[in-house]
């Protein structure tokens, strides 16, 4: 019984830990801008903290992404124009991005944990990115579209890959496939020889 709690009370710090990273992360993110958004730095830690601490931390962390967003006004420019629509998309796009590295972490972890690491750093800022794109279609199409003819762009479609989240994504993508996998096995590798299993 007393392994246990101290099993569930590291597994705690370590999500309170993550949680704080990715709100420091999201606000010196704010100043790094590729196009007219921040990268996410946060999807590396969300990604890590999917992996080590299964899909319901990394869906927390995602959760707690959202709400710094939200703090922080980097969303303030689709606030403005419906507010609804927003606070769906910005809380539930890393909310699933890191639900569903959890899980992708977990169903791969069992043939290959690096392999897992990998997976789960690559879905991370996909959901996240997917869910944005889709809730820009959904919300704010018309806006979108005016932006886009006023930037040159030919249609929506092509001024929100190409202008809008191409770049980023590009970025958020190539840091987590560097990064978090590096940083989920050297925890882990600490957690094993820990337990004297390395």
């Amino acid at each position: 019984m007393i392994n246990r709690k101290t099993f569930d009370t590291r597994q705690l710090v370590l999500l309170a830990m993550f949680t704080a990273i990715v709100a420091v992360l999201q606000f010196l993110g704010a100043f790094i801008k590729f196009g007219p958004f921040s990268i996410s730095l946060v999807l590396m830690p969300i990604a890590v903290g999917a992996a080590l601490l299964g899909a319901w931390a990394g869906a927390w962390l995602g959760l707690a992404f959202g709400f710094v967003v939200l703090m922080t006004g980097d969303a303030n420019v689709f606030m403005a124009i419906d507010p609804f629509g927003t606070l769906i998309i910005v809380l539930l796009k890393g909310t699933a991005a890191g639900y569903i590295a959890g899980i992708a972490y977990r169903a791969i972890a069992k043939a290959n944990r690096t392999a897992a690491a990998v997976a789960a750093a690559a879905i991370c800022p996909v959901v996240n990115t997917g869910i944005f794109i889709l809730g820009v279609y959904v919300f704010f199409l018309p806006t979108i579209a005016a932006w886009g003819e006023a930037a040159g762009f030919a249609n929506a479609t092509a001024f929100i890959f190409l202008g809008m989240v191409g770049a980023n994504f590009l970025v958020e993508l190539a840091l987590n496939l560097i990064l978090s996998p590096v940083i989920t096995r050297l925890i882990q590798y600490g957690q094993d020889r820990r337990a004297g299993i390395a």
